[in-house]
């Protein structure tokens, strides 16, 4: 006779949910949720020879070598705290290869790519280059807002004004670095976005963003979307504002649940970026049966968990897994708030159609964000567990959780669900 209790423990596991620095443990009942997470996810972080040998075969692009040479003044584009791209491990090795050229550090400079973003803090810059390299090296804080720090390039033939940091411009080359993820308009994160929006005006920021939605019919502009390039008239936007800079190496990442680098690409600025985003697109997108009712999301945790504007992303990706009318449960700490002070004013229009009509004469990149989550809240039941006020997040049209039970109180427990552990991080796509 079989013991019922082990039965059940083969049945039920446990799952670590990243939440801010820390986790949130969800027993796990297998017959009832299946957990969506890239197989890729077990790779095993690259060591610094790993990285090394990526320097060493660029992809399109001479070696760096055969690129920079003493004389030459180097600005270094670094993402800021609101993305987790391994860049102490790829700053420090980058580094210590120009100087080992003959580069001295006095001619070397590392911008940090806020966008419309605040500022990186000193304690920020400290983790993100390792406080060996932020001691030794100048930094540079991009403003978008201030035009003394901006410099003119002309426009695109779409008509957007080209204004970017005029430190770009300053130096005799530009270095680029991040990391290849989902994003969902833009298609993926990384290449161009360290220039455009990542050092563009805010004027450049909102040309290009705004290029997401059709005025004319509503809605999303087509070829717009999580995992596209191609016909997506924001990434090719942004990537003719990056041709205007022409970074002379590349170094984009992408990183595990920790932060850790698991794979690298170095070389041509597009090329890089153009082969991690295929790559990433195989091995991060999931075919699922059919959608289920109720899909818990968490963020990964810090940083992907900041603030609500970047959590936001995961909410994006659990969506085309859940049923309409389904619920939908996101664990996003929001330690650092909403992402903006001025976030809920969006939140009070009536619904996305009457945010949309307003965006169309006002429009600004979190009002974009803004309508982007009130189509989601209109068509799912969001919880969201958080450390934000309740007042806040029942605003913005979700109800506030501080516990997955909680959360879970008033889910039918027989109904099959999705879990996902790095919300962002896994493209759900249904069977055809």
């Amino acid at each position: 006779m079989t013991d019922s209790k082990s039965v059940l423990s083969k049945k039920m596991r446990e799952i670590d949910l990243g939440y801010g620095h820390g986790t949130v443990s969800l027993p796990c009942d297998e017959d009832r949720f299946r957990v969506l997470a890239a197989a890729k996810e077990e790779e095993d972080p690259l060591s610094d020879a790993e990285i090394g040998a990526a320097f060493d075969a660029p992809i399109q692009s001479p070696i760096i070598e055969e690129i920079f040479a003493p004389g030459d003044r180097i600005l270094i584009v670094v993402s800021d705290a609101t993305r987790a791209t391994a860049s102490a491990q790829i700053l420090n090795l980058l580094i210590r290869r120009l100087i080992q050229l003959g580069i001295p550090s006095h001619d070397l400079s590392i911008i940090f790519a806020t966008g419309i973003h605040r500022a990186v803090t000193d304690e920020e810059k400290s983790e993100l280059l390792t406080p060996f390299v932020f001691q030794r090296i100048k930094t540079i804080d991009h403003d978008c807002r201030d035009p003394s720090g901006l410099v003119h390039l002309g426009q695109t033939d779409r008509g957007t004004p080209v204004e970017v940091n005029r430190a770009l411009k300053e130096y005799s080359h530009v270095i680029t670095t991040g990391a290849i993820g989902f994003h969902y308009f833009a298609g993926f994160s990384g290449g161009r976005k360290s220039i455009c929006p990542g050092l563009a005006s805010a004027r450049t920021v909102e040309a290009t963003h705004m290029l997401a939605l059709d005025f004319e019919n509503g809605g999303r502009r087509a070829g717009v979307g999580t995992g596209l390039l191609d016909g997506n008239a924001v990434n090719e936007e942004c990537e003719r504002v990056c041709e205007l800079i022409n970074p002379a190496f590349s170094v984009n990442t992408v990183v595990d649940e920790r932060g850790r680098a698991v794979r690298v690409y170095a070389g041509h600025w597009h090329a890089v970026h153009r082969r991690g985003c295929a790559e990433y697109l195989s091995n991060h997108s999931l075919e699922i049966e059919a959608k289920r009712d109720v899909v818990i999301a968490s963020c990964g945790g810090f940083p992907w968990d900041i603030n609500l504007i970047q959590a936001h992303k995961a909410m994006d990706m659990a969506a085309p897994a859940c049923n309409e009318g389904g619920t939908i449960i996101l664990l996003a700490e929001c330690a650092d708030g909403l992402g903006r002070s001025d976030f809920p004013k969006w939140f009070t229009e009536k619904d996305s159609r009457a945010l949309e009509s307003r965006l169309r004469t006002a429009y600004e990149v979190n009002g974009q964000t803004a309508w982007s989550l009130l189509t989601k809240t209109e068509r799912y039941r969001v919880r969201l567990i958080s450390a934000l006020a309740d007042d806040d997040v029942r605003r913005m049209r979700m109800t506030p959780a501080r516990t997955l039970a909680e959360a879970l109180a008033d889910v039918d427990g027989s109904v099959a669900g999705y879990i996902l552990p790095r919300g962002a991080a896994v493209l759900p796509v249904a069977k055809v």
